[in-house]
């Protein structure tokens, strides 16, 4: 079975957005990150002095991804989106914050998981070529994609049914709760139909479904820069996006292009 290359590319740039996205914070220092240092005992001061070169590294790793990918750098990327991921609960800010951004880990892993198929031993520094897909290979891209989207919608469905105050703010921002409901019963009503979602994504990931995934995900990212925050919020959740899409793109292609660039006609499975 030929690979989509353009389900690779989505893959790819998702991961490099998250990347840059999140070292773009460091650079600036932001704030919020120095919780995630005192989990390991890192004090304030220092946190802000290694902020930096965190994020200087992510970039780095985020481009690389576009200009040179390598199984090493998604396996490092897969760990490090799992660890960064997992410092919201060790700073007890709740297991839904990890799991809203499953992106984060699971682009990188889909996309070692390509690249192990290309090399399936050593070669962690070569560049990873697009190459044709088994049915197997494809099986396990696809549940890692599953998954990933389905556990990014799951966290973001709790925060909202928990009432998170910046999920407040956005549907604030949007002026709903005009009609008789406050917007945090609107915003309790959102986490039900996204805990759904992510249930159904799980279950029955038909093609129309994960479009309206990846769609609804644009939608409440881009609320970060429209209620004033800064537009590497958005940027940062690339995988959010790109993994529901690369989904569709892997599993429910009306027409596969080759690695090459030839197109093989192939029906999207029942």
């Amino acid at each position: 079975m030929q690979a989509p290359a353009r389900m690779f590319e989505v893959l790819r740039i998702a991961a490099a957005m998250c990347f840059v996205g999140h070292g773009a914070f460091g650079l600036v220092t932001k704030a919020g990150w120095v919780a995630y240092f005192q989990v390991v005992g890192i004090d304030a001061g220092l946190a802000y002095s290694l902020m930096p070169i965190v994020g200087l590294v992510d970039v780095l790793l985020g481009l690389s991804a576009l200009v040179w990918p390598t199984k090493a750098a998604f396996a490092y990327m897969a760990l490090w989106g799992l660890w960064t991921a997992l410092l919201r609960p060790l700073a007890n800010q709740g297991v839904a914050e990890a799991l809203e951004r499953a992106g984060n880990y699971g682009v990188p892993l889909a996309l070692l998981l390509v690249g192990l198929h290309s090399f399936p031993r050593g070669r962690w520094l070569a560049r990873i070529t697009p190459t044709v897909l088994d049915g197997q290979a494809v099986a396990r891209i696809a549940w890692v994609l599953r998954v990933t989207t389905a556990t990014l919608i799951l966290g973001h469905g709790l925060l909202a049914a928990a009432g998170k105050p910046l999920l407040l703010m956005h549907l604030f921002t949007l002026g709903v709760g005009d009609a008789g409901l406050s917007t945090a019963t609107m915003l309790a009503r959102q986490g039900g139909f996204e805990i759904a979602l992510a249930v159904a994504v799980l279950l029955a990931p038909g093609r129309a479904l994960l479009l309206f995934a990846c769609l609804w995900k644009v939608g409440t990212e881009l609320l970060f820069p429209l209620a004033g925050d800064s537009l590497w919020e958005f940027i940062e959740r690339g995988g959010s996006y790109g993994a529901p899409l690369a989904l569709v793109l892997l599993t429910h292609p009306r027409v596969v292009p080759s690695w090459s660039g030839s197109r093989t006609s192939a029906p999207a499975p029942a």
